[in-house]
């Protein structure tokens, strides 16, 4: 395997800068749990190894039940979420993979009905910002847990 380019050190000040962006995203009005299962779920659909990783090691810490983590890939079929929970995922599909018409008024009506328009607006940004790290990681193939003791993420010992 190619040897790739570590992004954090090359590009130090935008890497800050997103790092500081993202972290905004944590202080609004979106619940704990509902961040993490959007960040897991977009990391699944994105095949981000890393950030998929990190976010299940969170979730861990959280104290989510491992059996909703499961069931995330199948979350339509599971009746382990909540409507608003379900609403966040259906959102975080269709931003992380947009349809070549765009978001339906459907979505936008399904995802409203949980969501006003502050909470919705910041939904959004936590779903751009888990995408944004899910590209980088990816094409930069960085080691899932290879931060881990510096997030506190071997505290989950998933290892």
């Amino acid at each position: 395997m190619t040897q790739r380019a570590n992004y954090m050190q090359q590009a130090p000040e935008l890497f800050k800068k997103y790092a500081e962006f993202s972290g905004m995203t944590r202080k609004g009005g979106i619940e704990e749990s509902i961040r993490t299962l959007v960040t897991a779920r977009a990391s699944q659909v994105n095949g981000c190894a890393y950030c998929l990783d990190m976010h299940v090691k969170e979730a861990h810490l959280q104290g989510e039940r491992p059996l909703r983590l499961y069931h995330l890939p199948v979350w339509r079929e599971s009746t382990l979420f909540t409507p608003r929970e379900r609403a966040a995922l259906a959102w975080t599909e269709v931003l992380t993979k947009i349809p070549e018409h765009g978001v339906s008024d459907d979505i936008y009506a399904e995802v409203s009905a949980e969501f006003n328009d502050k909470e919705l607006s910041e939904l959004t940004y936590v779903v751009m910002a888990i995408n944004g790290w899910n590209r980088i990681n990816v094409a930069f193939r960085t080691a899932p847990g290879s931060s881990d003791k510096a997030f506190g993420l071997d505290k989950a010992n998933l290892a």
